[in-house]
C-alpha cells in the first residue's frame, strides 16, 4: 500500500536502525518515526525521533499524533546484562513497555498492523522436543526461564488485543538466535572464546538466522503482516561440535555441575554472559519450522543453517586453531 506511516520502537538497536534504513529508502514508505530513550545507532534521514520510555503512559498522547498505520515492536530486551538492564528492568521493559504500547494503540484509531519482534526461546529447549516445532507447539512445555515468561506475556497480551481489535493484524515474529559478521550476540560472543565450553555428553542441534535474513524479513512481515506467529530462522540444522570446528576453535567439555562455574567465570571476565536460555540451548538445542514464513509472509532466507556459520566465519580476522571441516547441511 503506498503511503504507509510506521513507527518502531527500539530504534535504537541493531535491527531497530537498519529496519529504519531499508524503510526509509522505501518509495512506498510516507513517513517513518522512531520510538526510544537512546538515539538511533547510525544517521537516519527521514526517521522522526520520539525520545521516550516505552513504559510511560506519555507514549499513548505521543504515537496518535503521527497517524501512524503500522507498528514494529521491536523494544524487546532479549540479554539483560549485555544490554544494560538488570533482569527486574528488563521485565518491566518486556511486560510493561508492551502493555502501555497497546494501550497507546487503543488511542492510535488509525493503526491497522502490528508487528512485534519475538523470540523462539517462547519453545524451550527441551530434550524430547520434536524434530522442527511448528507455531502451535508453543505451550508443549513449561515456561522454564523468566524470559520465556516474559515472551509468554508479551504473546497474551497481544493475543487479547487481537481478538478485541480484530480490524488490526497482529504478527509474532519468532526468531532463532540470530548471527553476523555485524550482529553482537551472545552466539557470536561464545564462538569467540578462546576455548568453547560445552556440555560432556551432548552435540544437539542448533538454527540460527543470518543477521541480514533476519532484517530481510522484518521487511517482509512490514510490508505483508499476516495474523498470528511466524518462525524465522535458517532453513536445516547444524551441530553444536561442528559449528564450534568451523570457527576454528576448540570445544571444552564439561560435565553438568561445572558449567555454571565456568559460565560464571566467563561472565566476570565480562567475555559472555551465558543466559538460563542459552544454556538449556547449548545442552538440548531447538528447530523451529519456517513453512509460514515462505508461504505465507513471502520471504524466503538466502542462508541455510551452515551457510550462516560460514559467512560469520569468513568475516572474522580471528586466527584459526583448527581446520574447518567439509561443509554438510542437516536438513
Amino acid at each position: 500500500m503506498p503511503g504507509r506511516r510506521i513507527l518502531i520502537t527500539g530504534i535504537a538497536s541493531y535491527l531497530g536502525t537498519e529496519l529504519a534504513r531499508r524503510l526509509e529508502a522505501d518509495p512506498d514508505v510516507e513517513y517513518v518515526a522512531g520510538l526510544d530513550t537512546r538515539k538511533p545507532r547510525a544517521s537516519l534521514e527521514r526517521t522522526d525521533f520520539i525520545e521516550a520510555d516505552i513504559r510511560n503512559p506519555v507514549i499513548g498522547k505521543l504515537i496518535a499524533p503521527t497517524e501512524v498505520d503500522t507498528i514494529v515492536h521491536n523494544q524487546i530486551v532479549r540479554q539483560p546484562a549485555s544490554e544494560g538492564y538488570s533482569a527486574l528492568k528488563a521485565h518491566d521493559v518486556n511486560v510493561i513497555g508492551s502493555l502501555q504500547l497497546l494501550a497507546a494503540c487503543e488511542k492510535a484509531e488509525t493503526v491497522r498492523a502490528i508487528v512485534i519482534r519475538g523470540s523462539a526461546g517462547i519453545y524451550g529447549a527441551e530434550p524430547a522436543a520434536p524434530q522442527f516445532f511448528t507455531e502451535e507447539m508453543s505451550r508443549l512445555y513449561p515456561l522454564r526461564t523468566r524470559f520465556q515468561r516474559d515472551v509468554g506475556e508479551i504473546e497474551n497480551l497481544f493475543e487479547t488485543y487481537r481478538r478485541r481489535h480484530p480490524r488490526v493484524t497482529c504478527t509474532m515474529l519468532r526468531y532463532q538466535p540470530s548471527i553476523g559478521p555485524a550482529h553482537d550476540t551472545q552466539v557470536t560472543r561464545y564462538l569467540s572464546l578462546p576455548l568453547v565450553p560445552t556440555y560432556l555428553g551432548f552435540d544437539p542441534r542448533l538454527q540460527f538466522v543470518h543477521e541480514r535474513d533476519a532484517l530481510d524479513a522484518f521487511v517482509a512481515a512490514v510490508k505483508n503482516p499476516v495474523r498470528g506467529a511466524v518462525n524465522v530462522a535458517a532453513p536445516g540444522t547444524i551441530g553444536l561440535t561442528r559449528m564450534v570446528r568451523m570457527a576454528g576453535k576448540l570445544t571444552l567439555p564439561l560435565a553438568g555441575p561445572a558449567f555454571p562455574t565456568v559460565a560464571g567465570f566467563a561472565r566476570r571476565a565480562g567475555l559472555v554472559d551465558f543466559s538460563p536460555d542459552f544454556r538449556r540451548l547449548l545442552r538440548y538445542g531447538r528447530a523451529v519450522d519456517t513453512r509460514r514464513l515462505v508461504e505465507e509472509v513471502g520471504f524466503e532466507p538466502r542462508y541455510d543453517a551452515v551457510e550462516a556459520i560460514e559467512d560469520y566465519v569468513r568475516h572474522q580476522g580471528g586466527r584459526r586453531l583448527v581446520p574447518a571441516p567439509r561443509r554438510v547441511v542437516a536438513r
